[in-house]
Parts: structure tokens; C-alpha cells; sequence
């Protein structure tokens, strides 16, 4: 099984190189952001005021963390359906994102938008919230504190687990891996 070693912030050559199966190891900031925070952002976009977050080159993740137990950084953090937030993620990949992190299908335009922005979309196990938080190392809240779990977090993570689900080219695991296990 391959595993890609990822720090971010990451270039575009470096999102081309990930392919969709890849298992990766995310090490770095990454972002969180649910439906609320991305309304708030892509409201800024359309008045073309700045963001609370320089997001180019960054992950999001779709995630609203529960409150951290004593001694640790994050309490349970498993990802949020995605689509959820497909209404606003043409925007913030055109502001720079180049990794959103959760579960579920994403639409075809948001596919379209990855390949043209040279994106790619990660799956986290739904299943696994305590276990993913064990990467997460330092939790700070860097906008809109006033969403409590659903506010913009910078996550400081080792060794965050994921696999790559749709990559840049538009390759899509939930389209290509059914097929195989599909008896007629």
C-alpha cells in the first residue's frame, strides 16, 4: 500500500502528483470549516473583502471538533458530509485551497472547479473522530468564535490520516471502486 508523506502548505505540483487511492500522512496546518463559517466566507468573497485566513496552498476540514479532554488537544474530530458544503467551495478553490477534507460525494461542479484549480478532495473515516484527533496536536480558533465547534480552527497535525478520493484529474473512487464489487 502506498502512503505519500504531505506538509502543507502545498503547491499545485504537489496536488498533481497525488492520485485517487493514495493514502496519505498530512502533517501541518490545516483549517476546519463547516456550512455556517463557509457562508461567512464566500459573503466576504462576493464583497471582495478580505478573508480571516490566507487560504492558498491550504487543507480545510470539514469537521466541527468537540470540546478537547484534559491534556489534549482536540476532543473528538471525524469529518462532516461534504457536500453540505458544495454550495460555497467554487469560491474558496478559486482563493487557493488545495485539499478539503470529509465524507461523501461532492457535486460535478465542484469536480470541475478541483480539476481546474488544481485540487484534490480527501476522504477521513467517519467512524474513527477519536483516533483522527490523536493527530491533532494544537487546536487554536483564528475566526468566527462565535460558531463554537463551527468556527474556523488552524489545526497543528502529525501523521493526519486520509486517502485521496477525488484527485486532480477528476479520478473518483466512489465512481471507479463500485464497479469492482459489483456481481450481476
Amino acid at each position: 500500500m502506498k502512503i505519500v508523506k504531505i506538509k502543507t502548505p502545498v503547491t499545485t505540483e504537489k496536488i498533481r502528483e497525488l492520485k485517487a487511492g493514495d493514502n496519505v500522512l498530512i502533517s501541518g496546518i490545516i483549517y476546519t470549516g463547516r456550512d455556517a463559517a463557509h457562508k461567512r466566507l464566500v459573503d466576504l468573497i462576493e464583497r471582495k473583502e478580505e478573508l480571516p485566513v490566507d487560504f492558498d496552498g491550504q487543507f480545510i476540514y470539514y469537521v466541527g471538533p468537540t470540546p478537547a479532554k484534559p491534556g489534549d488537544a482536540s476532543g473528538a474530530a471525524g469529518p462532516t458530509t461534504s457536500c453540505r458544503m458544495d454550495p460555497y467551495t467554487v469560491p474558496m478553490l478559486k482563493k487557493g485551497i488545495k485539499g478539503m477534507i470529509g465524507k461523501g460525494l461532492r457535486s460535478e461542479e465542484v469536480v470541475e472547479a478541483m480539476k481546474k484549480n488544481g485540487a484534490v478532495y480527501f476522504g477521513a473515516v467517519g467512524g474513527a473522530a477519536a483516533l483522527i484527533a490523536k493527530s491533532i496536536k494544537k487546536v487554536e480558533i483564528v475566526a468566527y468564535a462565535d460558531l463554537g465547534a463551527e468556527a474556523i480552527h488552524r489545526f497543528y497535525v502529525e501523521d493526519f490520516p486520509a486517502i485521496v478520493i477525488i484527485d486532480s484529474e477528476g479520478n473518483n473512487l466512489y465512481e471507479t471502486e463500485p464497479k469492482k464489487y459489483r456481481t450481476i
